[in-house]
């Protein structure tokens, strides 16, 4: 997902207060569990900002283990909330469903480009649409939200856990690519770390990026020229 930080006045506090709140509540409904079969279809989730005001998510659907493309959506619709920090998952998510809806072939799991759990309230934008699909999900991010963790070794499928500071574990840091910035890795919603790691590798087609995200995100600069 876009880091977007549009600039502007700070956020209403009782907004705040009512998403924080709003925030908790759902976290209170993630699990974490491992896949109760293998996924048939796994899905690539992204969302981009064309413009300071509209939002362009997009979804691919692969087979799996082939990771054959079977289809591909996208819906935009004008951005209805300021961005605010630890939050951005509610600016993004509407728009999100609103792709979902318009896939034909359902996911078993769906890989996000953004956080699961390892986010400041374990919150991120795969947990939450994960709780509000109520689907598996799980996140690849590009940067680190929080946490802290030690190098993994340069080569490829080398890991470390990514953790807060009281020692629990948030996600996994991913070395996708020999000598390349590493992946961090954490599950959403019904899904289990080891899940993550897993299907996050088993993926991976010589690029950095996963090839469900990585379709993600080249449809969403496809989609983008439609728009103009």
């Amino acid at each position: 997902m876009a880091y977007y930080r549009p600039p502007g006045p700070p956020a209403d506090p009782l907004i705040v207060r009512e998403l924080t709140q709003l925030q908790d509540t759902m976290r209170a409904e993630v699990r974490q569990e491992p896949l109760q079969c293998e996924p048939a279809f796994i899905a690539g989730c992204d969302s981009s900002f064309p413009t300071t005001d509209t939002i362009l998510s997009v979804f691919v659907v692969l087979q799996f283990p082939s990771l054959e493309l079977v289809e591909k959506v996208y819906h935009t619709s004008a951005v209805t909330l300021p961005y605010i920090p630890g939050l951005l998952s509610f600016r993004e998510a509407p728009n999100v469903l609103l792709a979902y809806e318009k896939l034909r072939q359902k996911p078993d799991i769906i890989m996000v480009d953004g956080h699961g759990i390892a986010h400041p309230r374990r919150m991120g934008i795969a947990a939450h649409i994960g709780v509000m699909l109520d689907v598996p999900t799980f996140g690849v991010a590009k940067q680190k939200l929080t946490g802290s963790f030690q190098e993994p070794a340069p080569t490829r499928g080398s890991l470390s856990p990514l953790t807060d500071r009281s020692g629990e574990l948030l996600g996994e840091v991913v070395r996708s690519k020999d000598k390349v910035l590493p992946l961090f890795v954490s599950p959403g919603h019904r899904c289990d770390q080891a899940t993550a790691t897993r299907l996050t590798l088993a993926c991976l087609r010589g690029y950095k990026l996963p090839e469900p995200t990585r379709l993600a995100d080249h449809w969403a600069e496809e989609f983008k020229k439609e728009l103009r």
